[in-house]
C-alpha cells in the first residue's frame, strides 16, 4: 500500500484522537498544576433596619469577587507544582495514619478510600468476569445446535441493558421492601437492610459488574472457540486427556490472545467505575477514583469548582490505569515478538 493511500485512511482517526484524546488530556494534565482563583475585595457595606425613633445601621465587612466591566467574575491563574496533588492525595495525613497502622484515619481520606474500592472492584471481577465468560462460552459451545441461538441471546440479555439502569434495577430488588429483601427477612425471619452498610453495598456492586460484563467475555471466548482446530482437541481426547487437561492445556493456550484483550478491556472500564456509584446511589459508604473526579467539579455554595484538583484526581486514574496495564501489554509484546 502506498503512503498516500495509507495517511488517506489513518489521517481521520488520528485527527480525532488528537482532538477529542490527545489534546483534553493535555489540558488536563496542565490545569493540574495550575490553580484559578477569582479576585476578591474586602467591600464595607452597611445595613439598616427600621428602629423606633430612627434606623439602626451596622456596618459589615465582606469578601465579595471583582467583577470586570462585563460583569464577569476576574480570576487570576498561578503555578502551584505539585500542590494540587497534595491537597487530593493528603501524604502527611496518609503517612502518619500508615505508621500508626490507623485503617480508619486512612480510609477517611477521600482518596485512598476510593483507590481501596476501585482497586478491589478492579480486580476482584476481572477473574470472576473471564472465569464466568470462558464458563458459559464451554458451555454454549457444547449444547445443541437446534437450542444455541436462544441461549447466545438470553446470554447477551445483561450485556444489552444500559448500566445505570441495571444498576437501578438491581438496586430495587434489594433497598427498602425490595422483592429479593422481602424474600430474604421472610426466609430468616430477621430484618434485613442491605444498603445500611458499606461492605452489603460493595458487594451488591461487584455482583452487578460481573453480571453486566461477562457477556461480554462470553461473545469474544465463544467466536475464539470456533477457530479451534479440531483435530487437537481429538488427539488430546485419543491420548486420554481428562476434560480439564484438554481446558488447560488445549483450550485455554489457544484462547490466552483473546484473554489478554478482555482483560485489559475490563481492566481499563473496571478503574473508571461510575455508573454503579451512581446507580446504587453508595456515596456515603462506597466512592470510586472517577466519582472522585466527578464530585470535585461540583459546584460549592459560592458556585466555585475545584477543576484544579479534579484534574489532579484524572490524572492520578490516568496513572493508575497504566501501572495496571503494563504487565499484560508487556506480554503481549513479548508474544507478538515471539509469533514473529
Amino acid at each position: 500500500m502506498r503512503f498516500r493511500t495509507f495517511a488517506a485512511f489513518v489521517a481521520p482517526s488520528l485527527l480525532l484522537m488528537v482532538l477529542f484524546i490527545a489534546a483534553p488530556l493535555t489540558s488536563v494534565f496542565v490545569q493540574s498544576f495550575f490553580v484559578t482563583q477569582p479576585q476578591i475585595q474586602r467591600v464595607e457595606t452597611e445595613r439598616c433596619t427600621a428602629g423606633f425613633l430612627e434606623q439602626q445601621c451596622t456596618t459589615e465587612i465582606k469578601n465579595v469577587p471583582v467583577l470586570d466591566e462585563n460583569g464577569a467574575v476576574v480570576t487570576t491563574t498561578r503555578f502551584v507544582g505539585l500542590d494540587n496533588y497534595r491537597a487530593v492525595v493528603r501524604p502527611d495525613r496518609a503517612f502518619a495514619a500508615l505508621s500508626a497502622w490507623d485503617w480508619q484515619a486512612l480510609m477517611s481520606i477521600d482518596f485512598w478510600k476510593a483507590l481501596r474500592f476501585t482497586l478491589t472492584f478492579t480486580l476482584v471481577t476481572l477473574p470472576l468476569v473471564v472465569g464466568l465468560g470462558l464458563a458459559i462460552a464451554l458451555a454454549v459451545n457444547n449444547t445443541m445446535r437446534s437450542i444455541r441461538g436462544p441461549v447466545i441471546f438470553v446470554s447477551l440479555l445483561p450485556f444489552i441493558v444500559t448500566p445505570v439502569i441495571g444498576a437501578l434495577s438491581i438496586r430495587w430488588l434489594f433497598v427498602g421492601d425490595g422483592i429479593l429483601t422481602r424474600a430474604m427477612e421472610a426466609w430468616s425471619g430477621t430484618e434485613i437492610a442491605m444498603f445500611a452498610q458499606g461492605w452489603t453495598i460493595e458487594l451488591l456492586m461487584l455482583f452487578y459488574r460481573v453480571w453486566h460484563v461477562a457477556p461480554f467475555a462470553f461473545v469474544i471466548f465463544y467466536a475464539g472457540l470456533q477457530t479451534m482446530n479440531r483435530e487437537t482437541l481429538e488427539a488430546a481426547m485419543v491420548d486420554g486427556a481428562s476434560r480439564f487437561e484438554r481446558l488447560r492445556y488445549v483450550i485455554v493456550p489457544h484462547l490466552m490472545p483473546l484473554i489478554v484483550f478482555v482483560s485489559l478491556i475490563h481492566l481499563m472500564d473496571a478503574y473508571r467505575v461510575f455508573e454503579e456509584v451512581v446507580g446504587f446511589r453508595s456515596q456515603a459508604h462506597v466512592i470510586s477514583l472517577q466519582w472522585l473526579t466527578y464530585d470535585l467539579l461540583q459546584p460549592d455554595d459560592a458556585g466555585n469548582r475545584a477543576v484544579s484538583r479534579a484534574s489532579a484526581s484524572a490524572m492520578l486514574t490516568m496513572i493508575g490505569i497504566v501501572i495496571l496495564l503494563v504487565p499484560l501489554l508487556r506480554k503481549s509484546w513479548r508474544d507478538h515478538k515471539g509469533a514473529r
